[in-house]
């Protein structure tokens, strides 16, 4: 994801993912807003730290998200 070449678009993680792999992911993603349109997290705890990453990543106006579960 951190690759400038990625052409992912929907990335669904779901009940996969801990608090610190959610970290790790969106600061990929901060690092490379990529094409990334959806982003399926759910059934994840992804902790205080994650929420927190994840909403700063949705005020980034370089992000693409559009859809977000």
């Amino acid at each position: 994801m951190k690759n400038p070449h990625c052409k992912l678009e929907a990335l669904r993680l779901c009940n996969s993912i801990k608090e610190e792999g959610c970290v790790a992911l969106i600061k990929a993603l901060k690092s490379n807003p990529s094409h990334l349109r959806e982003l399926n997290l759910n059934y994840n705890n992804l902790g205080e730290s994650g929420v927190k990453e994840l909403s700063d990543l949705l005020e980034d106006l370089h992000c693409k998200l559009k859809k977000l579960q």
